[in-house]
């Protein structure tokens, strides 16, 4: 299952992490948010211990959305060593959601 991500736990479950981090910008009222959001706790189940996945609810935590400037959702992105490493805006297949992160674990 993936975690919730928010800017008290951001530092330490991201930027902190060991592992790389799978993010997912999100809020309740995106259609295409919740299309994907079943995709991402799936990945969340088959890459544990290896692959970090979070998500951002973008109205209960706009100070993050404002530092990642996220201007569209859904919004992926993946952190490694504290670094952004890859990005996708938009609903994306459990494929290229899997190959956004895959040469990074």
């Amino acid at each position: 299952m993936s975690m919730e991500i928010t800017s008290g736990n951001f530092e330490s479950e991201v930027l902190q992490s060991a592992t790389p981090v799978l993010l997912d910008f999100w809020a309740p009222w995106c259609g295409p948010c919740k299309m994907i959001g079943p995709v991402i706790d799936q990945i969340a189940g088959e890459y544990s211990g290896r692959l970090k996945v979070g998500k951002i609810n973008i109205d209960d935590n706009s100070a993050l959305a404002d530092r990642h400037g996220i201007v569209s959702i859904p919004t992926l992105m993946v952190y490694k060593n504290g670094e952004i490493v890859n990005q996708k805006n938009g609903a994306a297949s459990k494929y290229d959601i899997e190959a956004m992160f895959k040469n990074f674990i």
